[in-house]
């Protein structure tokens, strides 16, 4: 039925989230010679990659990334499409000495790759490093839910296995600060070995995760959501923002299912046959297309938020409930100039179990929607930090003026007085937004990836999967997500 308000469309295939994974599915379709349609609750495109403005004390408009924005060597996937897309990237600062906060609070500068810790605590860390260099080849990045020794890595907290190979704290701070609250954004103690291991393997290794040089690699001129927006221009009036998908309609009922006598109808909870193209039907509040697949691109956490007719089948229902985002504040500080580099320091700096776990010097290069100019690097200097789990929480509990100082004073343990005086101040919030609920990505409880994970990537029915969350190569990242977009995209033209 077609109406004024919310007409009636028919595609070959409908995708369901504007983030670069959708976008990178519907991009591989078009061209395919596939007719698309991408329906985005947002009102606009990129998900979790953002660029946003914050104004400074003296009105001027500062560009800063609200979201994912760097790629790394492994990243191949991602690098490529940049360069297809005609955007340029430019390597992040990371020049003079680095400082780390020990846990008694005392300040230290160092160069190089080594923190300077004491040398027992640095045999420790390069025993865990090597011990989850070990595992994550073990587990691989492709099926971790498939090794020989998945549900016992799985039953145990990353914090206890660590903890079951040192007693140096000291050690387990600084080497699970690299997937807790740098990644997954939740304590330690809160998902398993596995989930660890998945994130290692997924960068090529441990070594890698650790190494700030490789993980923090580039930036995208003009910011990550770029990628998003420019594949948005090649879609053109196939993108329709501000239209959250409400109801899919994707499979006929099993009669055997229906109960009479409780008055329970028909339904698929013993599974369909996936992967096969099917009708479909996506009911969006602007618009309702029917179509022969559909790519479910947005992070698993968000699956619930679409009534499925009929529901999907019992293990998707129970896996789903498994799975959650984390917590993370990112923190954006701009500054007359860089003043740590007159210092010379690198603006690295790092404090295992801290409020700031992280700082980076993140002074944008090039031109932006707030300005800037091509070829030159923006004269204020920007550092970005990140809040973690348990202390993001604390932060958000607090009123807005003593949240800054509490964060900019944890940012002056590493470079100094100077930190607290920024002239523009922002931090991210995607757990407020109703269509994110966190950062960076999902995670499963413990034993839930041993449990469910093969779940993740295969089809149901003609509904494909696409996110970061769910990806081998690139999980968590802007890279897994274009990987997975593309995946699923080769799946529907090579289904029957």
């Amino acid at each position: 039925m077609t109406n004024a308000q919310n007409p009636t469309i028919d595609r070959d295939v409908v995708v369901i989230g504007a983030g670069p994974a959708g976008l990178m599915a519907a991009y591989t379709l078009k061209k395919a010679g596939k007719s698309v349609a991408v329906l985005e609750a947002r009102e606009r495109v990129g998900g979790r990659t953002w660029n946003g403005k914050v104004a400074g004390t003296d009105g001027k408009e500062h560009f800063i990334e609200i979201g994912g924005q760097w790629i790394s060597p492994d990243q191949t996937r991602l690098t490529e499409l940049v360069e297809e897309l005609g955007l340029n990237t430019f390597p992040r600062y990371r020049e003079g000495t680095s400082i780390y906060v020990d846990p008694e609070g005392n300040r230290h500068e160092y160069t190089g790759d080594r923190l300077p810790v004491k040398e027992s605590t640095n045999k420790e860390m390069d025993k865990l490093i090597d011990l989850m260099n070990s595992v994550a080849e073990e587990v691989g990045a492709t099926e971790p839910w498939a090794a020989e020794r998945a549900a016992e890595l799985d039953s145990i907290s990353f914090k206890d296995f660590l903890a079951q190979h040192t007693d140096d704290q000291e050690a387990i701070d600084n080497v699970s600060i690299y997937v807790a609250s740098g990644m997954l954004t939740k304590p330690a103690h809160t998902f398993s070995a596995l989930q660890a291991a998945l994130m290692a393997a997924s960068a090529g290794s441990f070594s890698n995760l650790v190494d700030e040089d490789f993980i923090l690699d580039k930036r995208v001129e003009g910011g990550m959501q770029s990628v998003s927006l420019t594949l948005a221009e090649h879609l053109g009036e196939d993108v329709f923002l501000g239209s959250p998908v409400r109801e899919l309609e994707w499979a006929t009922p099993d009669p055997s299912t229906a109960d009479e006598l409780n008055k329970i109808a028909a339904d698929v909870r013993n599974g369909v046959e996936n992967g096969v193209l099917g009708p479909v039907t996506a009911v969006s509040d602007k618009v309702t297309v029917n179509a022969k697949a559909a790519v479910l691109a947005v992070p698993p956490n968000l699956y619930n938020r679409i009534q499925f007719v009929p529901p999907l089948p019992r293990e998707q229902q129970v896996a789903h409930q498994h799975i959650s985002m984390g917590l993370v504040i990112k923190v954006h500080a701009v500054y007359e100039t860089p003043f740590w580099r007159e210092e010379g320091l690198s603006g690295t700096g790092f404090g295992g179990g801290r409020l700031v776990q992280e700082v980076y010097d993140n002074t944008n290069y090039g031109k932006n929607f707030a300005g800037g100019t091509s070829g030159e690097e923006d004269t204020n200097g920007t550092l970005v930090g990140f809040v973690s789990d348990v202390y993001a929480e604390e932060m958000w509990a607090l009123p807005a003026e003593e949240r800054k100082q509490r964060i900019l004073s944890a940012m002056a343990d590493y470079l100094g007085p100077k930190t607290m005086e920024p002239i523009a101040f922002y931090l991210s919030d995607m757990a407020a937004e109703e269509w994110t609920r966190g950062a960076y990505a999902t995670s499963y409880d413990l034993g839930g990836l041993s449990r469910w994970g093969h779940l993740q990537n295969q089809p149901t029915g003609p509904i494909f999967y696409a996110c970061s969350d769910i990806a081998a190569e690139g999980y968590q990242h802007v890279d897994g997500a274009v990987r997975m977009g593309e995946a699923a995209a080769r799946a529907i033209l090579e289904a029957r």
